[in-house]
Formats: C-alpha cells, sequence, structure tokens
C-alpha cells in the first residue's frame, strides 16, 4: 500500500467512525476533494492535514498515526514507542 492510500484510509476510516459525511466538510473543502483524498487520488498540504483533522475532532497526529498504522502494518504503540526514542535521540532544547 502506499502513502496516498494509507492517509484514504485512515481518513475514510476516522471520518466514518465519528458518523460524518463527506458533505459535512464543506467549510473545510469541496465534497470532489474530500472524495479524491478517500481515493487515493490526490495528497494534502499540512494545512489541509490540520483542517481536516479539526473537522473530524481529531489531533492531526491521530490522522497521520493511522496513516503509518495502515501503511507499515504495524499498531500505535509501536508508532510511538519508535517517536519517542526518536524525539527523545534528538536531544532538543524546547
Amino acid at each position: 500500500m502506499d502513502i496516498k492510500k494509507s492517509f484514504a484510509s485512515a481518513l475514510k476510516v476516522i471520518r466514518k467512525s465519528k458518523g460524518l459525511t463527506q458533505e459535512d466538510f464543506s467549510v473545510t473543502s469541496s465534497r470532489t476533494y474530500l472524495s479524491s483524498l478517500e481515493r487515493g487520488l490526490k495528497s494534502p498540504t499540512l494545512e489541509k492535514i490540520d483542517a481536516i483533522a479539526q473537522t473530524l475532532s481529531v489531533h492531526p497526529l491521530t490522522l497521520l498515526t493511522l496513516t503509518y498504522v495502515h501503511l507499515e502494518h504495524k499498531n500505535s504503540k509501536e508508532i510511538f514507542e519508535l517517536l519517542s526514542t526518536q524525539i527523545e535521540g534528538l536531544k532538543l532544547k524546547i
């Protein structure tokens, strides 16, 4: 599965689990654009991911994490552990 198809799957799963239709995203984007995302035909920008996540009432990382759960065939715990290790390894001073 490629990244577009993984994002498409994640978006559709979250949207349906929230009981939302593609029309519910009319403020965020057109139904046609959302449909093209859900079919894996287009890739969203970071701004669009943020706007879609707001409409879904989830954090953008939830959408991206589920994308990589599908892409890498891992569970969210494995991905979070990898992220935690990598971020800690960067020794960022925030």
